[in-house]
């Protein structure tokens, strides 16, 4: 053993004795060599000695490399060598008559490297040089198996290398490919195939394993080569013959049908695919399938089976004759039996997409012909496939209910597994509507009667099937529960399932009754079944409080749309509730995690709904409102006054408690309208203003509990647009506790909240909001950095995070100040808007600036936008009253600015607004001059002159904004 076999040794072991070193030395050692110039005679001098097949490994890698990379530099005599020797060994030759080593008798690994050396060899020079090396190899098979399974390895080397679609190729490598095949079809792809038929006939029932390698081998290249080749009498009856035989291996009969599977796929006309396809007289693989075992080979068959069908589909949707047409179908309703079979109860190759095939077969049926007898049979068979698809498996049944981890990721994958399920069912409900309903009544019949160990997925099953059916249906065909649909949702409601108590099935019963409830808003004889089926252990009353959670939201969703239908039952329901609204509000369960936006308020809102309703009487409504909001308000005082005195301990579960009342009755509140409890009942309304007073105190009590004081703001948005202007006497207390203790987070929520004001009550706001901005304003600035809010690695902190949201949210509402100012349609919010600025010029433009930034944005946008363009538009009517008191209040704004900004102001105002208008110099200076007097009304007069002048200068050719 000379040293570089050593180093090749060392740089393979693993054997763990070998210092990091001593490898690092090896792997020097051996790159040296490979720099040598003669590393090919090195390399194959090693090949045909050394019988260590890390040597052999090492010598055909490093081969492989410098073919790849130095091939354009070698000397044609290297090549040559190269060529010949690496041939050899393919061929189980020696190089000379010494008892040589032989690569063939090496490991797979080996073989596999040597092949891929004769690829890089066939991509460099076939057909130009070595336009032989096929027609040179196939005499050496007569050698037997060691140099097929070579000549195999080859072709799979060159189809994965070059050939294959299935792998990215560059424009070169495609081009090098096309000139490949194109070689070989012209040349030898006839010998080839005619080796393979020689190589199986012989070695069928001697050497299978050989055998199902060629037949591997072949299946690659039948999309390419000429199809009559292999479709032929010849070869055709000697692979179904492998199929169909009993007593051959598996391995074997699998390759057999990947072989025909490959010739059902082959891209052809439709017509000549017809053909070919009844040629193949497949009824005789059907019987193959049709038994219990899932074994590989039954799952191949399947698969060429599907394949064979999806065919056939494609020629039904591109011919054009009728005969062939019915031919096509005659053929498709042969082999569908077996198809639905697989599909139902067995693995499907992941290959073949079950659902995008049944869509296929499914959209051939939209014709206005009515279904024939066997297409009404077919839709029977893809509903089950659904079913079956659809189905959770029962080892993840304790997971799912638990929603555990493992159950989360289940349900997640199975939601995902769906989507095109039952978009499919969907398809089937709108071809054949009766069907799907029978269907749907008989799976839930089979489900309700099964055995409890199997029910709860035959249940979640045929309800998930019955939920999605409902969206192929239109408004109209629900109202009116078309078809069977009278019988099955009745019977829905009616049922009692023994396997209710699954977090599963009864979310999905739940979904399903709320779907169905068009139906029951015109049939009115089924309210106390649905009334039922929310208010007991099937609903809000059941045991796992996910549940129980989501039927609160789905019963707010049913009041909403019953409506007054159901005032005959309010006392029934409010009873039946009493229990569930003393639990929400209880310590208990507000520890217990909230769920996102179904956190259990829901009921409250579907109460508020309830007895808000006009149809209810004044003297019941009052009752109804009272017995829910005083013990609340009782509660809360109750909390507020224990916690004057605060207790660290004790002082989160109250905070919880008090999070959940004001919840509770910011939900029950949704359901009285302004008119209500303003003009109509304002009875009702004096009972929200107390509710009101009390929760402000817990600003007064809780001034830093960030929680709190989110959620009273939250019921604050709910008053005023419950309360209306009569909330007006408790704004300037709440504005105030909220703008005390601000954090950036608040204060995006207070701007929202002022947001809200103006949209509503336009200038009513007006005084209110004078006093407050500027104060809010100023809050933000002195939280906002002077500098930038810093950016990039390391600032996405929570803290960086809520000063951007507040500094976005400030600027939008600034702008939207400007915007308003200058555009709105009442002149009157126009007018409040601009008395805001002014106000906020005065106590920001100061020196040192108060504001960074603000008096810059006054120069360049307020000043110019409102002051100059949005007058000079004609719109601006100075005829109207109102808008000469805007007008007043913008030369007002004028004459503040220069006061208080001076010349920046001025000199900005005139030379780029007054430029831009092609204001007149003379009449520019005599502007200047009135806004540096002293005489308001003067300076009003002029400036309506001059607007008035600069329009006809315009000509209403331009629109200032």
């Amino acid at each position: 053993m000379d040293d570089l076999e050593k180093a090749i040794l060392i740089i393979f072991d693993e054997s763990g004795t070998v210092t990091s070193l001593l490898k690092s030395q090896a792997v020097a050692f051996c790159q040296q060599i490979k720099d040598n110039p003669s590393i090919c005679s090195i390399c194959i001098d090693r090949l045909c000695f050394s019988k260590l097949v890390e040597v052999q490994f090492w010598c055909l890698q490093c081969l492989h490399e410098v073919l790849r990379a130095r091939y354009s530099g070698m000397s044609t005599e290297e090549k040559n060598f190269v060529r010949k020797s690496v041939f050899s060994m393919a061929c189980y030759e020696t190089l000379d008559n010494t008892n040589s080593s032989k690569v063939l008798d090496g490991p797979p690994y080996v073989k596999n490297k040597l092949a891929q050396i004769l690829v890089t060899l066939i991509y460099f020079e076939y057909p130009s040089i070595w336009s032989s090396i096929f027609l040179d190899f196939i005499p050496n098979l007569s050698k037997g198996g060691v140099v097929i399974d070579m000549f195999c390895r080859v072709l799979n080397a060159l189809d994965d290398e070059l050939i294959s679609q299935d792998y990215p190729r560059t424009p070169e490598e495609a081009a090098i490919s096309v000139n490949i095949k194109d070689a070989m079809r012209q040349q030898c792809v006839g010998q080839i195939v005619h080796a393979w038929y020689d190589i199986v006939s012989l070695y069928k029932n001697s050497d299978s394993v050989l055998c199902a390698f060629v037949l591997d081998t072949m299946r690659r290249y039948i999309s390419w080569i000429e199809i009559g080749l292999i479709a032929n009498n010849t070869f055709l009856p000697l692979l179904f013959e492998l199929m169909l035989v009993e007593g051959l291996p598996d391995e074997l009969r699998l390759a057999a049908s990947g072989c025909v599977r490959a010739v059902v796929s082959k891209r052809m006309d439709p017509q000549a695919k017809l053909t070919l396809l009844q040629n193949l007289q497949m009824s005789r693989v059907f019987g193959l399938v049709s038994g219990d075992g899932d074994s590989e080979l039954v799952s191949g068959l399947a698969f060429l089976l599907t394949g064979y069908a999806s065919e056939l589909l494609d020629c039904l949707k591109h011919l054009n004759s009728e005969d062939l047409k019915r031919a096509s179908v005659d053929l498709l309703n042969e082999v569908l039996p077996s198809v639905f079979y697989k599909m139902q109860n067995c693995e499907i190759d992941a290959t073949f997409s079950t659902v995008q095939f049944l869509s296929g077969y499914v959209a051939t049926m939209k014709t206005p012909s009515p279904l024939t007898e066997n297409q009404l049979f077919h839709v029977g068979q893809i509903l089950e496939v659904i079913r079956m698809q659809i189905k959770y498996d029962p080892a993840y049944r304790d997971n799912l209910d638990a929603l555990d981890k493992v159950g989360k990721e289940e349900e997640d994958r199975m939601v995902e597994h769906r989507k095109d399920l039952l978009v499919l069912l969907r398809n089937v409900g709108r071809v054949a509507p009766d069907v799907t309903q029978i269907y749907i009544r008989n799976s839930l019949s089979s489900a309700v009667g099964s055995s409890l160990d199997i029910n709860v997925e035959e249940v979640e099953a045929a309800l998930s099937l019955f939920y999605a059916y409902g969206e192929s249906l239109s408004e109209e065909a629900m109202k009116t529960g078309s078809g069977i649909l009278r019988e099955l949702v009745p019977m829905l409601l009616s049922t009692k399932f023994p396997c209710h108590s699954n977090r599963l099935v009864a979310l999905v019963y739940l979904d399903t009754i709320t779907r169905y409830m068009k139906f029951v808003l015109e049939n009115n004889q089924y309210i106390p079944l649905v009334l039922a089926a929310f208010l007991d252990d099937r609903g809000i009353h059941h045991s796992n409080v996910k549940v129980s959670r989501r039927a609160s939201y789905l019963f707010m969703r049913v009041v909403k749309l019953l409506k007054s239908k159901l005032v005959p039952f309010i006392e029934t329901i409010l009873q039946s509730l009493h229990d569930t609204v003393s639990q929400f509000t209880s310590m208990d369960y507000a520890s217990k995690e909230l769920s996102g936006s179904e956190d259990g308020s829901h009921i409250f809102e579907a109460i508020g709904l309830l007895i808000g309703m006009e149809d209810v009487p004044l003297e019941k409504q009052s009752e109804y409102l009272s017995s829910l909001l005083t013990p609340l308000c009782q509660q809360v005082e109750i909390l507020t006054a224990s916690s004057k005195v605060q207790n660290s301990e004790d002082l989160p579960p109250k905070v919880a408690n008090i999070q959940q009342i004001i919840m509770a009755i910011n939900a029950l509140s949704k359901g009285f309208s302004e008119r209500l409890v303003t003009a109509s009942r304002p009875a009702i309304g004096l009972m929200f203003k107390q509710t009101l007073d009390v929760l402000l105190q817990i600003l007064v009590i809780f001034p830093k509990v960030e929680t709190l004081r989110s959620k009273v703001t939250a019921f604050i948005h709910r008053m005023v647009e419950t309360l209306g202007s009569s909330v007006f006497p408790y704004l300037p207390k709440a504005l105030e506790q909220l703008l005390s203790e601000s954090e950036p987070k608040e204060l995006v929520g207070f701007l929202v909240l002022l947001n809200q004001l103006i949209c509503k009550f336009n200038t009513s706001v007006q005084d209110i909001l004078e006093n407050v901005y500027p104060v809010i304003a100023g809050r933000i600035f002195s939280i906002l950095p002077r500098d930038t809010i810093p950016s990039g690695p390391g600032s996405n902190t929570e803290e960086i995070r809520e000063l951007q949201e507040l500094q976005r949210t400030f600027y939008t509402f600034l702008h939207l100040l400007l915007f308003t100012s200058c555009n709105h349609k009442d002149v009157v919010v126009r007018k409040a808007c601009v008395q805001i600025f002014v106000r906020l010029i005065k106590d920001w433009c100061t020196r040192p600036e108060k504001v960074p930034g603000f008096q810059t944005f006054v120069i360049e946008a307020f000043a110019t936008n409102c002051c100059l363009y949005s007058v000079l538009d004609k719109s601006f009517e100075f005829r109207d009253a109102s808008t000469l008191a805007l007008f007043g209040e913008i030369v007002l704004a004028q004459k503040v600015m220069y006061e208080k900004i001076g010349n920046d102001f001025l000199i900005n105002f005139v030379s780029k607004g007054f430029l831009g208008a092609h204001c007149p110099q003379d009449l520019a200076k005599e502007y200047c001059q009135k806004l540096q007097g002293n005489d308001m009304k003067s300076l009003k007069s002029f400036y309506r002159s001059l607007i008035e002048h600069l329009r006809t200068q315009q000509n209403g050719s331009l629109v200032f904004r």
